[in-house]
């Protein structure tokens, strides 16, 4: 199940997919994210944590443009509890390095100790890394 998240302008800012064969919820988040885009994205993400029930998030920041740490407080203060209480364990998220987003996702990481972050700089490291944790033994 892949949905599609549109700004205000109609271009796609984040797309969401539950892998079924991975077991994790894939999120690829697109262009410059303004705070609003932020919070309704990973309240979006999440409900599809919950849904999947699946533990691991693959989180691509990798398109990012811009720094989004004008939501860092309310990532760290509201959205975290609620991931940890929908389950979410392993988050694995892929960033540029050297673009603006990865400080916030290095600060993102560092606040977070309900569940285990790793950043990673390509997808192929952050998905050997969280197919590990999603299936184990099965891989």
């Amino acid at each position: 199940m892949r949905k599609e998240y549109p700004n205000i302008f109609g271009k796609v800012f984040l797309t969401v997919d539950i892998d079924k064969k991975n077991e994790w919820v894939h999120n690829d988040w697109i262009g410059y994210l303004t705070r609003d885009n932020v919070q309704f994205g990973a309240l979006a993400y999440l409900n599809a944590v919950r849904e999947s029930g699946f533990s691991c998030v693959l989180n691509d920041n990798s398109k990012v443009l811009g720094s989004w740490d004008h939501s860092l407080e309310w990532t760290a203060k509201e959205w975290v509890p609620l991931a940890a209480k929908a389950g979410l364990k392993y988050f694995a998220m892929i960033v540029s390095p050297d673009s603006l987003a990865e400080s916030s996702v290095l600060s993102f990481a560092n606040l977070i100790t309900s569940f285990e972050v790793k950043v990673f700089s390509n997808i192929t490291d952050a998905k050997s890394w969280l197919r590990y944790h999603s299936l184990g033994a099965k891989v």
